[in-house]
């Protein structure tokens, strides 16, 4: 901890934490996370980003990643500590509208009718999941390079143990692809993803 960290500490001020992760999974068999992804932002939206709902969702597509961890190809994650409430709430925008303007990434919680759904579609095999978090006081496990197996799952479990702790500001959740029947090839991942590295 830097000095101004410490004299802020001392002064009785709120350190808040703006972190984004990316996860890319790939293999045959990672479709079924995009439903739980799906059901998650539904939620979201149907409590119109009640905090609380949206925690729940991110506990369960956490501990989906932790159970999906044979599939983990890459991984990267970037976030800043902020003294000042205003200052983390513009780098969450900013880090929201990266997010959103992904190739193929978006929130929209678009549920289609029955009747539209074709009977057969093309599954992909790349999935890239983007968690974008902020939340009050330190966390080492969030504040540190997760570009690696063992720190990622520390990572997860800390998203999970924050929701309990009531220590989340502001939770999002992008992926790519994010419409069912949608292909993210391994080209378009090196392309629109340059900051993941392997695990």
């Amino acid at each position: 901890m830097g000095l101004r960290d410490r004299f802020n500490q001392m002064t009785g001020r709120t350190r808040y934490v703006v972190s984004r992760i990316f996860i890319h999974l790939r293999g045959q068999e990672i479709a079924p996370i995009l439903g739980v992804l799906n059901q998650a932002g539904r939620n979201s939206i149907e409590s119109e980003g009640d905090l609380e709902v949206t925690g729940e969702g991110l506990v369960e597509i956490c501990q989906h990643l932790l159970q999906m961890n044979v599939y983990w190809e890459s991984a990267s994650n970037e976030g800043d500590v902020f003294w000042d409430e205003g200052e983390a709430g513009d780098f969450v925008n900013e880090l929201f509208t990266d997010s959103a303007q992904r190739y193929l990434a978006e929130t929209s919680g678009e549920i289609l009718p029955d009747s539209e759904i074709p009977l057969t579609l093309p599954t992909t095999s790349n999935i890239v999941i983007m968690l974008t978090v902020a939340f009050t006081g330190e966390n080492p496990d969030l504040e540190a390079n997760l570009a690696d197996r063992e720190a990622l799952e520390y990572g997860l479990k800390a998203l999970i143990n924050l929701h309990y702790q009531h220590k989340f500001e502001a939770i999002q959740v992008h992926f790519s692809p994010a419409q069912l029947g949608d292909e993210l090839t391994n080209e378009q991942v090196l392309l629109n993803f340059p900051e993941l590295i392997p695990l």
